[in-house]
C-alpha cells in the first residue's frame, strides 16, 4: 500500500509538471492565433510527452523489454483514455466559466483533475505493468 501511495504521489507531481507544460503550450498556441480547442490538442500531446518521460524514469520505471517507440505509443493511447475525460471536462468548463484571461487555465485544471485517476490506472496497469518497480529490492 505504501508503494502504491508513493507511486500516486510521484504520478501527481509529474501531473503537476505536465499541467504547467499543458497550460504554457496552450497559452503560447492562443498567442499564435490558434483557438482554444486546437491549441489544447497540441498542449495535451506536449504534456503527455513530458509526463511520459517523468513517469518512465521516476514513477514506474521503464520496461527495458519494450521499445521506446512502443512504450510512447502505449502511453499516449493510455493517456488518451484519460484525455477524453480531461478534454470533455475542459470543454464543459470553458462553457460554464465566465469568459476571461484565466478561463483557459482554470478549464485545464478541471480537465486535468478529471483525467488523473484514469491516467494513473492505465499507466500502472498497462503501460508500465511489466517494468521493474521503483523501490523494489
Amino acid at each position: 500500500m505504501a508503494r502504491l501511495h508513493g507511486e500516486f504521489i510521484r504520478f501527481a507531481i509529474a501531473g503537476a509538471i505536465g499541467f504547467a507544460v499543458d497550460a504554457g503550450v496552450l497559452y503560447a498556441a492562443l498567442a499564435l492565433g490558434l483557438g482554444p480547442y486546437a491549441g489544447r490538442a497540441i498542449s495535451f500531446i506536449s504534456a503527455a510527452f513530458v509526463t511520459w518521460q517523468i513517469n518512465r524514469r521516476i514513477t514506474f520505471a521503464a520496461n527495458e523489454d519494450v521499445s521506446l517507440w512502443r512504450e510512447w505509443c502505449q502511453y499516449l493511447a493510455a493517456m488518451s483514455l484519460g484525455g477524453v475525460c480531461n478534454y470533455g471536462a475542459y470543454a464543459a468548463a470553458l462553457h460554464v466559466l465566465p469568459h476571461g484571461p484565466a478561463s483557459p487555465l482554470l478549464a485545464v485544471a478541471v480537465g486535468s483533475i478529471a483525467g488523473m485517476f484514469v491516467n494513473f490506472a492505465t499507466a500502472k496497469l498497462w503501460v508500465f505493468k511489466g517494468a521493474p518497480q521503483k523501490g523494489a529490492k
